[in-house]
């Protein structure tokens, strides 16, 4: 498999960037994880979007969904009619938006097969219905954890991952038991916790520094990084 990043920031995107959006492809399989503000621009500078085989949105806040809807445009001369999965529960504004004819509508269910990558679900803990989501593919496994507040109950969902993409949003200190995401300490405790290979912090706020998040996560689990728009993992 390859992990491409589209986006990374959250919830707002910074200068010159894109909220969440990441690619992920095997073969002919390409699969766009997100679809916040940017991403679609950023999508279209590596491919045709009418070539994916399917949008997983992990959930419907703007930040992980909005380019959903200039993408309607670019379809429309294509014929495509594109999978959509989202959270079963979610009855979002956003979810009557995504009601057009370019997109079929499809609600996660416990595994899915997507050519040759098998896609699980989790829900997550956040103020929305949200899904952590589960890539495997000829013996490897990419984990995104999607918008989490905490980890401890997706440890065994993230169980020997080869890459984590974990919300990792705050610094410790300005973390809360009703925080809407993790810190980057927290998302590193996971990534120990669950005997992951490789931690990739996401979902970065443009006030926060992203060299100051990595040490956090470097911490306590040392192959931690934050990512950057249009870096590419094997």
């Amino acid at each position: 498999m390859r992990l491409s990043i589209l986006g990374c920031s959250g919830p707002y995107p910074a200068a010159g960037g894109a909220t969440s959006g990441y690619l992920v492809e095997d073969g002919d399989v390409s699969i766009l994880v997100d679809c916040g503000s940017g991403v679609l621009s950023n999508l279209m500078a590596r491919q045709d979007p009418a070539a994916l085989t399917a949008v997983c949105l992990s959930h419907l806040h703007y930040d992980h969904a909005c380019d959903m809807l200039p993408l309607q445009y670019y379809l429309m001369n294509t014929g495509r009619k594109l999978p959509v999965y989202i959270p079963r529960e979610d009855e979002s504004p956003m979810r009557a938006l995504l009601n057009a004819p370019m997109y079929d509508v499809r609600e996660y269910e416990e595994e899915m097969t997507l050519g040759d990558i098998t896609v699980t679900q989790m829900k997550t803990s956040h103020p929305v219905p949200c899904r952590a989501l589960r890539f495997a593919c000829k013996g490897k496994t990419l984990v995104y954890t999607g918008d989490a507040a905490e980890g401890e109950s997706l440890v065994e969902f993230c169980r020997g991952a080869d890459i984590l993409l974990a919300d990792g949003a705050f610094m410790e200190k300005q973390w809360h038991e009703k925080a809407p995401h993790m810190s980057a300490k927290r998302a590193a405790q996971l990534a120990k916790d669950a005997g992951v290979k490789r931690l990739l912090i996401t979902h970065l706020p443009p006030s926060n520094v992203p060299a100051l998040l990595q040490d956090e996560a470097r911490s306590v689990f040392a192959n931690s990084s934050v990512v950057q728009i249009g870096e590419i993992y094997e």
